[in-house]
């Protein structure tokens, strides 16, 4: 027999001739639509924001839902609260709660950018969806982000019982989002080691920001996000990088409990090491370990709208057997 690999890939997903047409012609209109505009630290990161909440940018304004309900919850500061977004499932019976961090670079979105996404997984999971609406850099650099994730999720731990008639089952969350999502897991075992999670999603995260996986600099597609973006993202966040607050692939996995977890990416992202090499460490330490990689996706496919990409519904179909599975 011959030599099978301890590690597996489908190498076929990563070959140029598994991507479809759909998903190239998607590829190439959202390359034009990204060279229309400025980048946001051309214009700043406020003024950015604004912009693309108004529809001022080459992308499409965020749809918000009238279902999503705004609320807060209790920061660590006594004289600030955290801005969080709920959705509750279509059913009306909510089995817990899933936490899901936003992505943006730890700079730009918010909590209200990803509404049809939140509303598609509390209806077809019958989950409670809270969003936290976390503080951005430069103005809120590192650890303000991280503070924020962590007394949401301690919050949650404490009383979604009380609040939202389940436990919290899981957390997630996309780019950036799955960076402090992996974060807030760590935080969660030391301060509250009686509770586990049933999974994580985690999508297309950054986990090594100490200098970038070589991906980050390999990738030469101007498609959604490539090693520059992410060098003017990290610059504002901090400058220590190799901590395992700042970059969870630096931390000792094995000497944890870690949840199951569940790693998308597509196949066209500058982040795709990330999720290859976070998902075998993972793996390495014991714990359950899940990658699902899409030919062609480019970053922040999962929540791009019906109709672009086909990976984008593959991808979600993929998020909600995971978590039917383990509920």
């Amino acid at each position: 027999m011959p030599l099978i690999s301890d590690l597996t890939l489908d190498v076929a997903k990563f070959k140029p001739d598994a991507i479809t047409d759909q998903t190239n012609q998607f590829n190439d209109k959202l390359i034009k639509i990204m060279e229309g505009g400025p980048r946001w630290w051309e214009v700043g990161a406020a003024k950015y924001r604004q912009m693309r909440w108004n529809g001022e940018t080459p992308l499409p304004k965020p749809v918000v839902l009238e279902s999503g309900k705004n609320i807060k919850l209790p920061s660590r500061q006594k004289e600030r609260e955290i801005p969080c977004r709920v959705f509750q499932p279509e059913s009306g019976k909510a089995k817990g709660v899933f936490y899901h961090i936003h992505g943006g670079g730890w700079v730009l979105q918010s909590e209200h950018y990803q509404d049809t996404m939140l509303k598609d997984l509390a209806d077809h999971c019958d989950l409670t969806v809270l969003s936290v609406g976390y503080r951005l850099a430069p103005e809120d650099p590192y650890p303000a982000g991280n503070e924020d994730c962590f007394d949401v999720g301690e919050y949650l731990v404490d009383n979604a019982n009380k609040d939202y008639g389940g436990p919290l089952l899981f957390m997630g969350g996309d780019s950036a989002g799955g960076h402090l999502s992996a974060l807030t897991a760590f935080h969660l075992l030391n301060t509250r080691p009686d509770f586990a999670f049933k999974g994580l999603v985690l999508n297309f995260g950054a986990f090594d920001m100490s200098g970038f996986l070589p991906q980050v600099w390999s990738f030469k597609l101007p498609l959604v996000l490539d090693g520059e973006i992410m060098q003017k993202f990290i610059s504002d966040l901090t400058y220590f990088r190799r901590d395992m607050w700042i970059s969870p692939f630096f931390a000792d996995l094995t000497k944890m409990k870690l949840p199951s977890a569940l790693f998308t990416c597509g196949t066209l992202d500058c982040l795709l090491d990330d999720s290859v090499m976070m998902s075998a460490k993972w793996a390495m330490s014991g714990a359950e370990s899940i990658l699902k990689i899409y030919p062609g996706a480019p970053h922040g496919f999962v929540f791009f709208p019906p109709g672009g990409t086909d990976e984008t519904q593959k991808g979600l179909d993929d998020i909600e057997m995971y978590i039917n599975e383990r509920i």
